[in-house]
């Protein structure tokens, strides 16, 4: 597995090519993750070869790609990106870039449980055979914040195991699963279900620790703080057992905005680089992410 960094993970903006590549390369990271859209129109101005020429002579991954639209869209967007999808598709593959990633939303106002398991059962498969095409990988997270469902007609998805229930029944060998540490804490679950999973059903790991004091199932989004940060949530026996399992893929820093209030982009980043190096050396990873005692 490897270090990846995702600005907006960390509330960010965007920056230019050098600056991103920049910023990746100074703290320590080897993947970044992919605009995709963004990037699609720098291709259409400068051409392929000279779009992502800077990224290749850093020799950075692109290490996951963000589904340019929402599963939920309502019809005529989602049909609208489903046109998109093999464009976007054969680009990402282009730059290398086989691991994507979405989330379901926790409510609904319009479906029930059973009516919205199978809306988005269908339209998972739809994204997931299009992606397939280009041996690329969707992963689907989930939000667990109790928020994010209040006030909302008909509560949905928000724990691993349904996740891995819903990736499971939409028939496409391609899905798997976002592995996020605050969202499975926030939902009162435990990495052990992780645990269990085959490696090729993670397709991202994102890597985040919660305040002092809270509460699973009661866990505001403002909680989640970098990885290693209190030892709330364990990110080093998560690394671990990602080790141990074979897991090959990115692993994302995140933390909620409030987490670096008044700080500027370098303090953000060096404190991002500073908690990733704590726990990744924690779990006795080598730089390439594999365990050291058994790394040859």
């Amino acid at each position: 597995m490897f270090r990846n960094l995702s600005l907006e993970a960390l509330g960010l903006s965007g920056q230019q090519d050098s600056e991103l590549i920049e910023s990746a390369l100074s703290n320590g990271f080897k993947g970044v993750s992919l605009d995709l859209p963004a990037f699609q129109q720098r291709v259409q101005s400068q051409g392929l070869d000279r779009a992502r020429r800077l990224f290749e002579s850093a020799k950075l991954k692109f290490g996951v790609a963000a589904l340019p639209f929402s599963p939920a869209a309502a019809d005529a967007e989602f049909q609208a990106g489903l046109a998109q999808l093999p464009a976007w598709a054969e680009l990402s593959a282009q730059l290398g870039c086989t691991r994507w990633e979405t989330s379901l939303l926790p409510a609904s106002d319009e479906r029930p449980y059973h009516a919205n398991f199978e809306f988005y059962r269908a339209r998972l498969g739809q994204v997931a055979q299009a992606l397939a095409a280009r041996g690329i990988r969707l992963g689907v997270g989930f939000d667990a914040a109790p928020d994010a469902r209040r006030d909302r007609a008909f509560e949905f998805i928000h724990s691993a195991e349904a996740t891995a229930m819903l990736v499971g029944m939409a028939g496409a060998s391609n899905l798997g699963l976002i592995v996020d540490l605050w969202q499975i804490f926030a939902a009162g679950g435990s990495f052990d279900a992780v645990r269990k999973l085959p490696a090729q059903q993670i397709v991202a790991v994102r890597l985040a620790d919660a305040k002092t004091g809270t509460q699973p199932g009661d866990a505001a989004a403002d909680s989640r703080v970098l990885p290693g940060e209190t030892g709330v949530i364990d990110a080093i026996a998560a690394l671990t057992a990602l080790a141990e399992l074979g897991y090959d893929g990115p692993v994302t820093p995140t933390a909620h905005p409030s987490r670096f209030a008044g700080q500027g982009r370098q303090a953000i980043l060096k404190a991002a680089r500073e908690s990733l190096d704590a726990v990744w050396k924690g779990a006795g990873l080598t730089p390439s992410g594999k365990l050291a005692a058994v790394a040859k």
